[in-house]
């Protein structure tokens, strides 16, 4: 009897059989694959939860006086009489081709609308992380670097200033000191597309400032924190030994070995940055989404408010799938596991 030799053959192994073999991969794929479902139950949860909403757009938009069928004929133009289910399916369907539907009010795309406005919003929240992430990481190396001292000391009491201070306060606070008592600042115009590149810098000093401010504090603290608990190994305590720099112990050994948890930190406050823009946009009248979210609120403009909201829902997990995997791929033990 002749023996069968039923092990596939070299090569042969599915994408199943790759990834078993890489656990670094099966964990990046983890964590992308949970982002897209968590993707897809904010959706969900997003498009119910704008329908509960006590009112109505018809009502809102036809008025008090509004007869039943002027109301009635209003919800058939805009497809609200029909199922729950059917509109759902139907709005993501749209979405997954790249189209958000028309705004009820001024009947224009919205993905037209929200491509300009969040180019202005990308705009922003880039240069306050131009600002305020190198800021930060070099800030928490000086506060390790002068650790229980004064300037570390220093540093931690302004930070807890800045971030126990609400968003809306500090706006406020730079409006009045640079654009009002001192007139040495300019605000962010309708036409801020239009505007001079030199013109567009000028206009976002103040929200970028606040947005700084916010976020500043929390990485800061944050990459002290990551130092600090490297600080304490062998190998810097034979740095120290060896007679090496202060500064250059903790730029060279101490922070790339604590990158992980900065990069987790740093990209959440990216996330912020583009998502939490919504009070500063309004402070400073900024043609951003924020603004236009607002103001679709407002006026019950449901499918810009169900487009700004996923949106806003799409950055915050991308971002945060980067962080994770970054993190992964910063972590010597998950690249090289014994």
């Amino acid at each position: 009897m002749s023996n069968a030799n039923t092990s596939p053959p070299p090569g042969s192994g599915s994408a199943g059989g790759f990834l078993s073999s890489n656990p670094l991969l099966v964990l990046i794929f983890q964590r992308i694959l949970l982002g897209f479902v968590l993707l897809f139950a904010i959706s969900a949860l997003l498009f119910v939860g704008i329908e509960i909403l006590p009112g109505d757009f018809a009502q809102a938009y036809l008025g008090q006086s509004a007869t039943p069928e002027a109301v009635a004929n209003i919800r058939k133009e805009l497809g609200l009489d029909a199922p729950l289910l059917q509109r759902y399916l139907g709005w993501l369907g749209g979405v997954l081709q790249g189209d958000f539907g028309t705004s009820w009010a001024n009947k224009v795309s919205v993905s037209e609308q929200i491509g300009k406005r969040l180019g202005n919003t990308l705009f922003l929240a880039f240069w306050a992380a131009v600002v305020s992430v190198p800021l930060a990481i070099g800030l928490g190396m000086i506060a390790v670097h002068y650790r229980n001292r004064f300037i570390d000391r220093l540093i931690n009491i302004v930070s807890l200033a800045a971030i126990s201070l609400p968003e809306f306060f500090t706006g406020y606070l730079l409006i009045l000191f640079f654009a009002v008592n001192w007139g040495v600042a300019v605000f962010p115009a309708t036409v801020f597309a239009d505007m001079a590149f030199t013109d567009r810098l000028a206009a976002i000093v103040l929200p970028c400032a606040t947005l700084v401010l916010v976020v500043l504090a929390h990485m800061m603290r944050m990459t002290r924190a990551a130092i600090l608990n490297i600080m304490s190994s062998a190998y810097i305590e034979t740095a120290e030994l060896k007679g090496m720099n202060a500064f250059r112990i903790i730029a060279k050994h101490a922070a790339p070995n604590a990158i992980a948890p900065i990069i987790n930190v740093v990209a959440l406050n990216l996330a912020y940055l583009v998502v939490g823009v919504v009070v500063v946009e309004v402070i400073f009248v900024y043609p951003g989404m924020g603004q236009y979210l607002v103001d679709a609120v407002t006026i019950r403009d449901m499918p810009v408010v169900q487009a700004c909201g996923l949106v806003f829902a799409a950055v915050y997990i991308i971002l945060n799938m980067v962080a994770d995997v970054l993190g992964i791929l910063a972590n010597p033990r998950l690249r090289h596991p014994k």
